[in-house]
């Protein structure tokens, strides 16, 4: 049976922020830690080994699959950092105004915070938790 590699973990969120290499990447996840905790009011826990998520949701596909996940996150990978952020429209909408990113299905990747406006952020966190909740009631 398939076992999800993203689970929320107990291992300390900042403990994992110190081990990042990069002094630039560390200290943007500092910054990241306090945006996310600050637009969603959920505690920051560690998902998996490198995903930083806040609050949780349950999904159920038709094939079966399910599990959970994390409302919102980010994870500060070698090559960019990962925001996970809902893939609706108003997503793309609010991505015109944020800066140098690239996107995929639910990540927009950035270099660093330099390169985005951290207040069309907070607005793309917020929207995500609200979006998440009205996809997922029933959490």
């Amino acid at each position: 049976m398939y076992e999800l590699k993203t689970k929320e973990t107990d291992r300390d969120v900042m403990e994992f922020i110190e081990e990042v290499e990069n002094p630039r990447k560390r200290e943007d996840a500092c910054r990241l830690l306090d945006l996310f905790t600050e637009e969603t009011g959920y505690p920051a826990k560690m998902w998996g080994p490198s995903i930083i998520g806040f609050g949780r949701y349950h999904y159920k596909y038709k094939s079966g699959h399910e599990g959970d996940a994390p409302l919102v996150g980010f994870s500060p990978r070698k090559a960019k950092i990962s925001l996970y952020l809902a893939g609706d429209p108003k997503t793309d909408e609010l991505l015109k105004d944020f800066g140098k990113h690239t996107k995929g299905k639910a990540c927009v990747y950035v270099n660093k915070l330099d390169d985005v406006d951290l207040d069309v952020l907070k607005k793309l966190v917020s929207h995500t938790v609200a979006f998440m909740k009205e996809q997922y009631p029933e959490q």
